[in-house]
């Protein structure tokens, strides 16, 4: 019952205010010079680009000159305690002490809007994808529940302001941000961290031990399906449904022999899916703590508008488009920088027979518009070599 009490209590306008009033009043004191906070998705995860840095910083032994904490969502702490990290449960009284006074603090989504950045703290903006939709400032029209469009550019330009370094993979990311981020101040041009995995595990014995990991089945393809969510579609604030177009009883009647299927949501969709009827054909791995591990397993990638297919060019794999609604996503909900009908690394499909008539193909040697991978990777993936996490650290930890 003082469990619930103080719960309820917290949640009160006047405790909330309090709250933030004390994180400007200890963002005042002396800095923590050998602190560092991590968060990745909102502190849903342990994963991405944070990750890979913090990885990094592990096995280059900076943990003797610095303490690492992880700020991670109490309802998701269960999700990670596994690993050896130090976390601290977000918005807490030990995150308001130590959150205000860390020295750098690595993050790839924005921040709470009320959340000051303290003069001596250096925040590295880490972001989480190549943008092929339109972001922030470069965007006609807003339809996200809780804001507008005025609102919504104001917030991510107040927010973008604090942001002392913002990483880019490519000099593509690099223009775009600029200019829809209005960032002024150094962009770390390196390649994306996270993907150094990619390049630094991708063989035969790591993928094996990784199938055996997740209980897949070693003698069937796997086709990872990894669809974003819709900006117009939502239950509320940060929680958006997803309908699965897809006929998986269809797919699993015609592939279900070879392959099987990986499903990964995006971390905003809050939709339960039931796929009870395809049974040892798809499983859910939405809630799995990081996408990394599902590039490496998987032989083919399934996606839409999501930015995961400028990551997964770097395995040189196959890649499917499942747009059944690109003329209201591409005219409408957002907007793409580039022709993504003409440039996509990877055949566009509307139906799931397309789709499953393209895998066919692939398996016949037949698989289309494959002759444009390499010259996608030459300008999305030139900079990716398994060593971007060093460049980053390099050049931040003074």
């Amino acid at each position: 019952m003082l469990k619930k009490a103080i719960k309820k209590a917290m949640k009160s306008r006047h405790i909330k205010e309090l709250y933030k009033y004390l994180f400007f009043l200890i963002g005042l004191l002396p800095v923590k010079k050998n602190v560092i906070i991590f968060e990745s998705f909102l502190g849903k995860q342990y994963s991405d680009n944070p990750r890979a840095l913090y990885e990094y910083m592990i096995a280059h032994n900076y943990q003797k000159s610095f303490k690492m904490y992880w700020s991670i969502n109490g309802k998701d702490i269960q999700k990670v305690q596994n690993y050896d990290i130090t976390i601290i449960k977000r918005l807490s009284l030990k995150w308001l002490w130590l959150m205000p006074r860390a020295k750098y603090w690595i993050v790839n989504s924005r921040l709470p809007i009320w959340i000051p950045k303290p003069k001596n703290t250096v925040y590295l903006q880490t972001w989480h994808g190549t943008p092929l939709k339109k972001l922030a400032l470069d965007m006609k029209e807003v339809h996200m529940p809780g804001t507008n469009t005025e609102k919504y550019k104001a917030n991510f330009l107040y927010e973008s302001r604090k942001w002392d370094y913002l990483i880019s993979p490519n000099r593509y990311s690099t223009n775009i941000f600029k200019r829809a981020f209005q960032f002024d101040k150094e962009m770390i041009e390196s390649g994306y961290p996270r993907n150094d995995y990619l390049y630094n595990n991708n063989n035969d014995n790591y993928i094996s031990q990784l199938k055996e990991k997740l209980g897949l089945d070693k003698d069937k393809k796997i086709i990872l399906y990894a669809p974003t969510w819709r900006d117009n579609s939502f239950y509320g604030k940060g929680r958006y449904k997803f309908d699965l177009e897809l006929d998986l009883s269809l797919m699993k009647e015609k592939l279900g022999n070879d392959y099987i299927i990986l499903l990964r949501m995006h971390y905003l969709v809050a939709e339960h899916l039931d796929l009870s009827e395809c049974e040892s054909f798809i499983y859910d791995f939405s809630k799995y703590e990081d996408i990394r591990d599902l590039y490496l397993v998987s032989d083919i990638l399934v996606t839409d508008y999501s930015s995961v297919f400028f990551d997964y060019a770097n395995l040189r794999r196959p890649m499917l488009f499942f747009v059944h609604d690109i003329d209201n996503y591409r005219d409408n909900l957002r907007g793409f920088y580039f022709d993504f009908e003409t440039e996509a690394p990877g055949p566009l499909v509307k139906t799931t027979q397309e789709l499953i008539n393209e895998i066919v193909a692939m398996e016949d040697g037949q698989f289309s518009k494959v002759q444009y991978l390499d010259n996608f990777r030459e300008k999305f993936c030139k900079l990716e070599d398994g060593n971007a996490s060093k460049r980053v650290i390099d050049k931040i930890i003074k």
